[in-house]
């Protein structure tokens, strides 16, 4: 059914709603899964040290007297550009619930003592997402090489300031940003998060509040996973069962849904307008019985199985030997591919346990190809290096520190070989594992994962044999399995996010344990602002 048939947003907070790092203390919260019960939290100081956020930047250099908003504060923008005029809007429109000042967009030359965004294309030293704030008495300045790096430094700009500026309705302040400079520039290009929407289904609106949680935190990457035993949630003209009939239910029996491609597009766009891409997931051959069930023909013995709810893995597989598998999957990856414009296709490849490996080797060889014929990338999970990955491929890797040495050196193999690596080690990034064995919600078998034990690890080390320039970033998957709301995604995902987030965007002589979990902590009144459950970890010092 379309999204605009959907159910639940048990508390959808308005789309500039970012999640947010900063603050002291917190509400009282449920011990198992997080949130707060109404209380005041503890007060925060008038000015936050500079720097003291998450991620946290890579050169901080405090200086001076604070700047303090007020309402003869302006936003200053060069107004020949439509991307510097677009973030200025956004930035606009994150203060001025809060503030309640006007906060008018004016041309850079006419912002006086305010926020000016300048965009300096011959800054080569800040790269593509680099920023540059210098604040002090006289105003504040937010230089990029970019509008992607403009659009960063914003979300350092809003986490100086107080947490009850995330509140919808206007606050007493002051709002004051501390004096000095941070040049700030991301460890790693690709930083992402995945969102399972097969599982089960999240309607446009939920979708982009997860967007924005991103935002904040300097992700730009938004990995959907779009398809899997449960339900098929983007509309594909040339297969339209695979929606009509694949996306109507979910785990556990419910209403399922799907995407047209119009509420697609829509999702593309406004991740675009957050500086994140969008990279979609079909996949393949296994995790197939939504398509399985719609289209008998793309099974070997010509009839469709019944529609499946549960959760085990592995049950189901295209027919790698009939013709019309590969007009099916070029039917799909031909029409997303026309709908995404972002670089890359994810196709899967996980836990293909009902196909042969010689059908598995023949299915990746024939479908590899295709994704580069409509112009995209290839990304794939790490069995796909089982087969060999066609070049300028990128290769997820989901093991664990216990995961068998020869599954590892096959795929530090492929990175020596030219593959690209994302990490997201499932013992350590996947956000729907359980914190302890008495979290209720989320699955066990990679084991328990701790905040601590998903912030203390390096991306650039932690798969021996594998070259560190191989290493593009990491990403956090989360799966919906057991999760099916809004607040049951926050729990699972927060405090965990904010410091993979870390791992992703600053220097690696930055990463500490023992000053992180202070910041960690320091986040929770921002959490509470913004009506966030969250886990109160026993590991992270909470007011």
């Amino acid at each position: 059914m379309p999204v605009s048939q959907r159910r639940r947003i048990p508390r959808l907070i308005g789309s500039l709603l970012l999640v947010a790092t900063a603050g002291v203390g917190c509400g009282e919260a449920a011990a198992d899964s997080g949130g707060t019960d109404g209380k005041a939290a503890a007060a925060e100081p008038e000015v936050r040290p500079l720097g003291r956020i998450v991620p946290v930047p890579a050169s901080v250099t405090p200086e001076g007297e604070p700047y303090t908003l007020t309402h003869a504060t302006r936003i200053g923008i060069d107004e020949t550009s439509r991307e510097s005029r677009a973030v200025g809007r956004y930035l606009a429109g994150l203060l001025r619930p809060a503030t309640g000042f006007p906060l008018h967009i004016v041309d850079e030359a006419a912002a006086g003592g305010g926020i000016r965004l300048r965009l300096d294309r011959e800054d080569t030293a800040l790269g593509d997402e680099g920023y540059r704030l210098h604040s002090g008495a006289e105003g504040v300045t937010l230089t990029a090489r970019t509008p992607a790096g403009l659009f960063r430094g914003v979300q350092t700009l809003r986490q100086q300031l107080p947490s009850a500026v995330e509140r919808r309705t206007v606050q007493e302040g002051p709002w004051k940003i501390a004096g000095g400079t941070i040049t700030d520039t991301p460890r790693y290009a690709y930083r992402g998060a995945m969102l399972d929407v097969a599982r089960h289904f999240f309607t446009v609106d939920e979708v982009k509040r997860f967007i924005d949680q991103l935002a904040l935190y300097k992700i730009n990457t938004l990995h959907l996973h779009l398809s899997d035993d449960q339900g098929w949630r983007i509309a594909v003209d040339s297969w339209p069962r695979l929606t009509t009939h694949g996306g109507s239910t979910e785990v556990g029996g419910g209403p399922g849904g799907f995407y047209t491609k119009e509420e697609y597009t829509e999702i593309v766009r406004y991740a675009a307008s957050r500086y994140q891409e969008v990279v979609p997931e079909i996949d393949v051959p296994g995790h197939t019985f939504a398509a399985l069930s719609s289209y008998a023909e793309l099974n070997c013995d010509g009839v469709a199985p019944p529609l499946y709810t549960g959760i085990k893995v592995g049950l189901s597989s295209l027919c790698v030997p009939k013709d019309v598998t590969y007009d099916f999957v070029d039917d799909v990856i031909r029409e997303i591919a026309a709908l995404t414009p972002g670089r890359y296709i994810h196709i899967g490849g996980d836990e293909a346990h009902s196909t042969s490996h010689a059908d598995y080797v023949t299915f990746m060889d024939k479908v590899q190809p295709l994704v580069a014929k409509y112009g995209k990338t290839v990304v794939g999970w790490h069995q796909l290096t089982g087969t060999k990955p066609v070049e300028g491929a990128l290769v997820q890797y989901w093991g664990l520190d216990r995961t068998p040495l020869a599954e590892k050196e096959r795929v530090a193999a492929a990175a020596r070989d030219g593959a690209g690596l994302i990490l997201s080690p499932a013992d350590r990034s996947y956000l729907d594992m359980k914190y302890t064995k008495d979290t209720k919600l989320g699955l066990a078998w990679a084991g328990t994962v701790e905040v601590r034990r998903s912030y203390d690890w390096d991306p650039a080390t932690y798969l021996a044999g594998a070259p560190e320039s191989a290493v593009r970033g990491i990403e956090a998957p989360l799966w919906t399995e057991t999760l099916a709301t809004t607040d049951d995604l926050d729990v699972m995902a927060f405090p965990r996010l904010p410091g993979l987030a870390e791992l992703g965007w600053s220097p690696a002589e930055t990463h500490d344990w023992e000053t992180y979990k202070v910041r960690l902590a320091e986040q929770a009144p921002r959490f509470d602002a913004m009506g966030i459950d969250y886990y109160r970890s026993p590991q992270v010092p909470w007011e």
